[in-house]
């Protein structure tokens, strides 16, 4: 199963379009190698989780470690769009105290101007 990974700069954040159905052990390499090179340098980030149906704990990782890269350059992660069971899982292992969640897009954009 494979991920696709699209991005656009939307003032000082890039958002990056998260497309397949799972975030999972068999497509994170995937998803760490197109991450990596397109966050470069970036330092606040939105994750667009709207097509994204389900993460598993490598996914959780994967993320974690751009979350960790943007907190050492004064930046941070937020995410968008999650699909219930994604965002279940999220409350369920405390992702939440980690990554602000918002319901639109907009909102995160909107929410590093703050």
């Amino acid at each position: 199963m494979s991920v696709e990974i699209k991005s656009v700069k939307r003032g000082n954040v890039i958002v990056v379009e998260v497309t397949g159905d799972a975030l999972d052990a068999s497509n994170v390499q995937q998803f760490r190698n197109d991450v990596s090179q397109l966050l470069e340098g970036q330092k606040d980030i939105v994750f667009d989780l709207s097509f994204v149906k389900f993460v598993d704990s490598s996914g959780i990782g994967a993320m974690l470690s751009v979350l960790r890269k943007a907190n050492a350059i004064s930046g941070d992660v937020k995410l968008c769009n999650l699909q219930p069971n994604v965002k279940s899982l999220f409350d369920l292992v405390r992702m939440t105290r980690l990554f602000e969640t918002f319901e639109t897009l907009d909102e995160a954009v909107a929410s590093f101007a703050v």
